[in-house]
């Protein structure tokens, strides 16, 4: 069911009284989502406050992700008010951080004075933490209804690192084996993602948009994924990115830099500035063929975070401890460069889910079976040892 938004004149996109305060644009739209029942897209709220998309967006994952706000499931991404997003919209802003110094001598601080509320006031809201105290980590939902499980970054949880660097405008790039994850955290943290899945065939028109024919035989400019993350102010993801031509990569760097602005040539030559909120990241495999970090590439991107499996969540995903100890031992041969594949927690989510059609002997096997070839008589090796009799690949038997 579609709601219109309220009938009040929706004020200006620029900020004439200066930049928001932090958190200012979060408890903005608190306030509206608790002032509007019903689900709203991101774009809908931002119109109403005269913000990006984009930046709106952020606020509202922040939301969900804090457990102030609620995300409807399914597409197209919209949020709800919840009992704590009214607290929310009221919560005192953060104070200001103080300019950093040189560390003074460390000095054995007073206990602070605590001065008990009277008998039987009832508990306010939680004072906000200061800036740079940790958020508390919890599970985040991915815009395809997958939970994901933050993991550590910077002694904070990843997803709310990642938020963060984004609020400085700083490009991250995700590298790893695939099947660790990357994918998924981003977006977990960013729920306004726009993604392009790179190879050695995406075109620059995969980014900028091309001319397409309509149903009447016209032909019309279609934009690609690029400019309408920067005219929207989203988070665009370059899944692969080091699987993308240089030439062709080389589109998105003006985004990037300080000029914060592209030329679409294909469209009459056209200037496409980012609006606020607009942020790159991306995805490399360092082990995948033809996956190549050029200087350029890598320049571009002043944080660069390696992603590996996550055996806790394995353990915790209740997995064959056998299996997670194969994928152990296989990719601390992998590290030491005497292989070069090993399951990652794609695999081993596999194996879980093969175990329980087809049970635990078969779901071994086929870990040698997806194995390349040339690792495969040691990943034979390995399986055989842990699980304590011999494994061939799955392969066909005679007619019973």
């Amino acid at each position: 069911m579609t709601t219109t938004p309220p009938a009040t004149p929706a004020p200006a996109r620029t900020r004439a009284a200066g930049r928001l305060g932090q958190g200012e644009l979060r408890r903005k739209v608190a306030g509206w989502l608790a002032a509007n029942p019903g689900a709203w897209k991101p774009g809908k709220i931002a119109v109403a406050l005269g913000h990006s998309a984009g930046a709106v967006g952020n606020a509202l994952a922040t939301l969900q992700a804090r457990g102030e706000a609620a995300r409807e499931p399914g597409r197209p991404v919209r949020y709800r008010a919840n009992a704590a997003t009214a607290v929310a919209a009221t919560a005192p802003p953060r104070p200001a951080a103080a300019p950093r110094r040189a560390p003074a001598a460390p000095a054995s601080p007073a206990a602070p004075t605590v001065t008990p509320p009277p008998a039987g006031t009832p508990p306010g809201p939680a004072s906000p933490a200061p800036p740079g105290t940790p958020r508390r980590g919890g599970p985040v939902t991915r815009p395809n209804g997958q939970v994901y499980r933050p993991r550590s970054l910077a002694d904070m949880p990843d997803v709310e690192a990642l938020r963060r660097l984004r609020d400085a405008s700083i490009p991250v790039l995700l590298y790893g084996p695939p099947g660790t994850g990357k994918t998924s955290l981003a977006e977990a943290a960013f729920g306004d993602l726009i993604t392009v899945a790179g190879d050695g065939d995406t075109t620059v028109a995969d980014f900028v948009g091309d001319y397409t024919q309509t149903g009447d035989g016209r032909y019309e400019f279609v934009y690609g994924p690029l400019v309408t993350a920067m005219t929207e102010g989203r988070a665009l993801l370059i899944d692969d990115a080091t699987l993308i031509s240089p030439k062709v990569l080389a589109v998105v760097y003006p985004a990037m830099d300080g000029r914060r602005q592209i030329t679409v040539k294909a469209h009459k030559g056209e200037t496409i500035a980012a609006a606020d909120g607009f942020y790159v990241i991306a995805g490399h495999n360092p082990g995948v063929h033809g996956a190549i970090l050029t200087d350029a590439l890598a320049s571009r991107f002043s944080v660069q975070i390696q992603v590996g499996t996550d055996f806790d969540l394995a353990h915790a995903l209740k997995i064959d401890s056998r299996a997670i100890r194969v994928a152990r031992n296989l990719a601390t041969r992998q590290a030491k460069g005497e292989i070069g594949w090993a399951p990652q927690l794609r695999e081993l989510i596999a194996f879980g889910k093969i175990a329980e059609v087809l049970g635990t002997g078969a779901a071994a096997a086929n870990l040698t079976g997806i194995a390349p070839e040339e690792d495969r008589d040691v990943v034979t090796e390995v399986v055989t040892t842990v699980f304590g009799h011999p494994m061939v690949p799955l392969a066909l038997g005679r007619q019973i």
